[in-house]
């Protein structure tokens, strides 16, 4: 039903109009007692052999929201009501930002894609920690915070930027996520490299254990599939060092030469970040060389063209103890996570694995023997 609904009504609107239109009934359906206990019902079934440990939190299963769905912290409610068992909102700036010019979001409806050129548009770290401090949570899930560079801010003061974001976010933030990977930002993606993402991190290490001493806030960093592999060994080598909690493969990607793009060239020549399933080879590529070099020393959380819970599955194989998923939710509509849940289940049943931790990393362990 959702797939003819999306074809008659969302394809003849402007994505970004119809994401604002589906969001806005997401988050009127959780503020009615009766009707999101029912959908919480349908779309939320707890599955007990899929509950996960990661950084030391508890969430009922792997399956979360990646950020950008949700940038001001308006729906987590809604979006837990509809079965991810975590929540990554943001990305949050240090300071309100309204984002590229108008029209920045597109559909590759025969690629299962998206491209944005969103630009961090959000309301600012002061604001969303308002909303979270605020915030009385029906369901309970983990809320993750992704934060990155303000547009206005140069490079330099960059540092600063991030550690005001953290100050203002990380008491209320279950994990935090340190986003230098989004090509939307001019000079974001500068800070992956090693010399200027150490002291950042180092930054914000400090800042969130100075804001909250009581708590140790795991610390995440989100990177790009365009690193090349010497790059990215870079990284996680950094990563170990620094003793980073996570790191999150992927974003999206700038590249468009072979995928295998299906759309015409009057949408793939868009520029901007393009996610969903042409993404989906490269994204497994990188978590798996991750877990190749960090193994089971830093949590590593799998996005980029999850459709499905054979995808889910993979990343599980390949190294990821989380995956996330947000294109191929505009796709698959209310359904998705319950999907994905259900056919996670079935996989660990007809495995060998006792538990889906035992299933972490298995398929890229076997491949180094």
């Amino acid at each position: 039903m959702y797939k003819l609904f999306f074809q008659l009504v969302f394809t003849r609107m402007d994505p970004e109009q119809a994401h604002h239109l589906a969001f806005r009934w997401i988050r009127l359906a959780a503020r009615i007692p009766v009707l999101r206990t029912f959908a919480a019902a349908a779309l939320a079934p707890r599955h007990e052999e899929l509950r996960t440990e990661a950084f030391g939190l508890r969430m009922h299963g792997p399956f979360g929201l990646a950020a950008g769905f949700d940038k001001n912290a308006v729906a987590i409610d809604g979006m837990a009501m509809l079965g991810f068992d975590h929540i990554e909102i943001g990305t949050v700036t240090g300071e309100p930002q309204p984002g590229n010019p108008k029209k920045r979001l597109f559909r590759l409806v025969a690629d299962r894609a998206l491209i944005n050129r969103m630009g961090f548009n959000n309301e600012g770290s002061a604001a969303v920690a308002r909303r979270l401090a605020a915030r009385t949570p029906v369901f309970r899930t983990v809320v993750g915070v992704n934060i990155g560079k303000t547009k206005a801010v140069p490079e330099a003061e960059a540092v600063g930027d991030y550690v005001k974001s953290t100050e203002r976010l990380a008491a209320h933030a279950d994990y935090l996520v340190v986003n230098v990977s989004s090509p939307n930002t001019p000079g974001l993606r500068d800070l992956q490299a090693t010399e200027a993402l150490r002291p950042l991190l180092t930054a914000v290490r400090e800042a969130a254990d100075r804001t909250v001493p009581g708590r140790r806030v795991p610390l995440l960093v989100k990177i790009a599939p365009d690193l090349a592999d010497e790059d990215i060994d870079a990284v996680a080598d950094l990563a170990v060092e620094l003793g980073l909690d996570g790191i999150i493969a992927t974003n999206t990607t700038i590249a468009r030469e072979g995928l295998g793009l299906a759309s015409p060239p009057s949408l793939t020549k868009e520029t901007g970040g393009l996610s969903g399933a042409p993404l989906k080879e490269r994204s497994l590529a990188v978590l798996s060389r991750l877990y190749a070099r960090v193994g089971d020393r830093i949590t590593l959380v799998g996005v980029g063209g999850i459709e499905s819970a054979e995808d889910a599955w993979q990343r599980i194989l390949a190294g990821a103890t989380l995956v996330q998923g947000y294109s191929a939710f505009v796709y698959e509509g209310p359904f998705y996570a319950r999907a994905i849940h259900k056919g996670l289940a079935a996989r660990l049943a007809a495995s060998p694995y006792a538990t889906l931790a035992d299933a972490v990393g298995a398929r890229t362990r076997k491949a180094a023997q």
